[in-house]
Order: structure tokens, then sequence, then C-alpha cells
């Protein structure tokens, strides 16, 4: 495989494929989020043991990661990438059969990491390619394909727990999943022979050890795990909330989630646009904002008992600024670390699926029938990522002084651009 300039075909397989693979992320959870109360009942389960289906997925998803990073860091993109969609469709279809819910969790772990060489490679694909603000325009994109996977997963949901039930649902992502894996056999290496590293124990404990210091790394690797946190406490509380407690059916929520999915994609097209002008930091800023309001008048409601109305345009509100959040981090977090940008990219989705799996059992914890657990859940989380953006926007401000104070004259341009990366930096072009 080489790394010559795509055709348009090809760059619009690699675009799909990409998205694909980031949106198993969402699809993992999201497309039997409205089954849960039926899967509790099936299973004869509690309510937090179900949610533990949620929570083995993405603690598989978040320890995948560390693996599959160095590891496509030293043997290319590709091979990894392949070996990750065949085990999460194998685990797929396994779930499809389970006959307890321990078992179901166990294999929602293996999912997770199948999954997790998939979120990751893609992650790293894009860095090996672009940089600063042309990353996080191009993020925004692959966020507008996946940004269908919420919208129309919750749906398809719905459609298959209204005919069939939730073992079927689990049918079909193993069989997606065999898809993107034809489509990813035919996508090209982006990390060449020349730019790889070495994968053994050392080296990999090394470049670890040299990404926790970078500051800038850790600060927006947690502002965006926070608010992913945030979400999936409204994604593993919401389908208790909003059908046990206010009534709705299957499908009434899954057009609920879907509408608060097609809210993340807008606001990732906006934010896709507008972050040439305004560059990534201000608009993660502007992300994190949106999230923290939208939980506290989700708290705020729920402690009025306002109605299933108030509550959902809350929810909207929260969701939305996922959208400008999710595509900027990953940019800002991975832009001084190209050569190790696997490695970068899993302490990202590690900390993302990690901290966010612990949403989903807190919740689980208050109970099924108030919406404050959730809410207070979701606003801790938020008011977290609010203090961790103020102090990751100090600690830019410094690395920016520094870069400035090496340059050899003039302020650095990446300031203007919002984006933190040493002046005179090229974004890499596919």
């Amino acid at each position: 495989m080489s790394d010559a300039h795509p055709g348009t075909r090809q760059r619009a397989l690699v675009l799909v494929v990409l998205a694909a693979c980031v949106a198993l992320g969402p699809l993992s959870t999201d497309v039997y989020v409205p089954g849960l109360p039926d899967l509790a009942g099936d299973l004869g389960a509690s309510a937090s043991a179900v949610q533990l289906t949620v929570t083995a997925c993405l603690v598989g998803l978040a320890a995948g990661q560390l693996l599959a990073g160095p590891l496509s860091d030293a043997r290319g993109r590709r091979g990894p990438l392949l070996f990750g969609l065949a085990l999460y469709t194998l685990a797929g279809l396994l779930c499809a059969a389970a006959p307890t819910v321990a078992l179901l969790v166990g294999l929602r772990a293996v999912q997770g990491i199948g999954g997790a060489f998939a979120v990751v490679i893609a992650y790293a694909y894009v860095r090996d390619r672009y940089s600063g603000s042309q990353a996080a325009a191009y993020f925004s994109l692959m966020l507008s394909v996946t940004g269908l996977a919420p919208v129309l997963a919750p749906l398809a949901g719905g459609l298959v727990l209204e005919v069939s039930g939730w073992r079927e649902i689990f049918v079909g992502l193993g069989g997606l999943s065999a898809l993107g894996l034809a489509g990813a056999l035919r996508l090209p290496e982006s990390h060449p022979a020349a730019r790889r590293s070495r994968a053994g124990a050392r080296e990999i404990a090394t470049v670890y050890r040299r990404l926790l210091k970078d500051p800038v790394l850790i600060g927006y690797t947690l502002t965006n795990a926070l608010v992913f946190a945030a979400m999936f406490a409204y994604i593993a509380g919401s389908p208790f909330v909003l059908q046990q407690m206010h009534g709705l059916s299957v499908q009434q929520y899954s057009v609920v989630f879907a509408v608060n999915g097609a809210g993340i994609m807008a606001a990732a097209q906006i934010g896709g646009a507008l972050v040439g002008r305004l560059g990534a930091h201000t608009l993660l800023g502007a992300g994190v904002v949106l999230s923290f309001t939208g939980s506290a008048l989700t708290l705020g409601v729920a402690l009025a008992g306002a109605g299933v109305g108030p509550t959902i345009v809350a929810l909207f509100l929260m969701v939305a600024g996922v959208g400008l959040v999710l595509p900027n981090a990953p940019a800002l977090a991975l832009e001084h670390h190209g050569a190790n940008a696997g490695a970068a990219a899993a302490l990202l989705g590690c900390a993302q699926f990690l901290v966010g799996g612990l949403a989903a059992p807190l919740v689980g914890i208050g109970g099924s029938y108030s919406a404050v657990p959730m809410a207070v859940v979701m606003a801790g989380f938020t008011v977290a990522a609010v203090l961790t953006f103020v102090w990751c926007t100090r600690t830019r401000s410094a690395a920016l002084r520094q870069t400035r104070s090496a340059s050899t004259g003039g302020p650095c341009p990446a300031e203007d651009q919002g984006v933190v990366q040493a002046c005179g930096a090229r974004p890499l072009q596919s």
C-alpha cells in the first residue's frame, strides 16, 4: 500500500469506512438502548445489571485502545483494523445467543475490544494525513457521517424490537461490522514502514510515559472524556426515565433519541464550517458550555418535576454540545503527536470510554423511576469538564508563549487559528 493521493472514489471510500469505524462506538450502545427494559425482563436482570452491558462494552473499548494504538504505530493501520473488525463481528453474533446477563456482559467486553481497534485506528488514520484546523474539519466531516448512527440506530432498534427482539439487534451489529470489514480490505495503508515505531513492551511503556507528561494532551483528553461521560449518563438513564417514568413507547423514545442524534450531527457540521475562522479551541469551549447548560437545565427540570417536554429540550441542548466537543478535542489533543498518533489516540479513546463507562452504573444506582440520578451524574461530569477546560486553556496559553519564545520572530500563527502547534508546522496532506 502507498501513501499516494487517492482518487475521488477512493477518498469517499476512506471517509465512509473511517466514519463507520468511529460509529461502532455509538452503534454498540445506541442501537439496543431502546431494548434495555425488554432485555432486563427477558434475562430476569435488574436495570443496573443490564446497564453493566453498556459499561462492559465501554471498558472493552477503553482497554483495547491501549493495545491497538501502539500496535498500529508499529505494524501499520490496516492489519490491526481488519483484526478489530473481525473480532467485533464474531462477538456481536455470540452476544445474540447469550443465555444470561453475566455471559452477555463478558461478550460485550470482547465486542468492545474489537471496536476499540476500529475507533483508535480511524483517529490515527486521519492524523497520519492532517493536522491542526484541517484535522478538526475532517473530524467534523467524519462526525457528520457518523452522526447518522445515533439518528438511525435507535429508530432501527425500535423497529427491530417491534417485529422481533433484542437478540436480532446484535445479529444486525455483526452484519454491519462485516460490511465494514469488506470495505476496510480496500483501504490504503496510511502509516508507511519508514515512519513506524517498535512495539516492544519497553518501547510502548516509554511512549505512554512521554505522552502522559504532555499537559496539553492530558487537558484535552480529560475534557473530551468528561463530556462523553455525561452523554453516556444520558444514554444509560434516558430509556428508563422517558419510557418508564414519562410513559413514552419504544418508538416514541427512538424518535426522541434520533432527534438528539441529529443535534450532534448538526453541531458537527456547523463546527466544521466555522473551525477555520474561530479555531478548534474556541469551538471546543462552546461545546463544553452548551453541554453544561443542558445538564444544569435537566437537573432543574427533574427537581421541579416539570414534565417530559422540558426534559427533552434540556437533553437536546446537552447532547448538541457533544457535536462540538468530539471533533475538536481529538484534533487538539493529537496535534503534537504525529509520530505516535496511534498511542496518543489510544489515550484519548481509553479515557473517553473508561470515564464514560463509569457513568452508566452511577445512573443505575439511583434507580430507574426518577430523572434526578441521571441529571445529577450529567451535571457533575459537565461541571468537571468546564473546570478541566479552564485549566486546559491556561496550559495551552503557557505552551503558546513557550512556542513563541522559541520561534525566531513574530507571534505564532497557530494562536490565531486556535490550535496548539509549533510555528511553521504544515498540515499533512492525504
